[in-house]
């Protein structure tokens, strides 16, 4: 099974790679890691994942900026069908289009805007940077054996927008923020995650693990 991290300039590529090599190993799965900017090799995957950080039209500009890349994850994740996992930004580019200070299209995955966050209560900042427990929304792979709810283990979120998708039933958890928010959203075999797996310690190793025996 080979795991191919997309590097198009943005994202934690090194922890990633690191935390996806850790979380395999330990789980004794034969799941070479590898981090690329060829599209063949994005095409060819097993599973996928794409990462992000920054601004939203930033990162579909940088996708777009790297030849046959978009064509690439398409093909992977939409005709053959493999898992593919987006990460914080990553994740967001799955919704129809983002509004963070400018309107610009994202993959249309997932139908759905990307919003700023709107905590209400002038004590909690923005950017929302910390850990949070995740409340379920429903049932999925990428969850089993993972605690949730008030007691449950803890996700470590940066940013300061977050995936609205018009159908709730895209969602499969939320976090809180002053007002709850998408954490993890996904449908058929694309999922993402809001907080950074690679950074989460025991849940995110958990996660990835998940997400590398996941068979949709």
């Amino acid at each position: 099974m080979s795991v191919v991290i997309i590097d198009y300039g943005s994202g934690n590529l090194h922890s990633a790679e690191k935390a996806f090599l850790r979380a395999a190993a330990e789980a004794d799965l034969r799941a070479p890691v590898v981090v690329s900017a060829d599209p063949e090799a994005v095409a060819r995957a097993e599973r996928v994942v794409l990462p992000g950080v920054g601004a939203f039209a930033d990162c579909m500009a940088g996708l777009a900026a790297t030849p046959g890349m978009i064509e690439a994850v398409e093909e992977a994740a939409i005709r053959r069908a493999v898992p593919l996992l987006g990460v914080c930004v990553g994740m967001q580019l799955f919704a129809t289009r983002g509004l963070e200070h400018v309107v610009a299209d994202g993959l249309g995955w997932i139908d759905g805007e990307v919003r700023r966050l709107e905590p209400g209560d002038p004590a909690l900042k923005i950017p929302h940077m910390g850990w949070n427990v995740l409340d379920k929304a429903r049932e999925h792979p990428l969850l089993e054996g993972i605690p949730t709810g008030p007691d449950g283990w803890h996700a470590y979120f940066v940013h300061s927008y977050a995936i609205v998708p018009s159908d709730p039933g895209a969602v499969i958890a939320r976090a809180e923020h002053g007002v709850p928010f998408a954490a993890i959203v996904g449908r058929d075999n694309i999922v993402g995650t809001q907080f950074h797996p690679e950074k989460s310690q025991k849940l995110g190793l958990k996660l990835i693990q998940n997400f590398l025996s996941w068979a949709p």
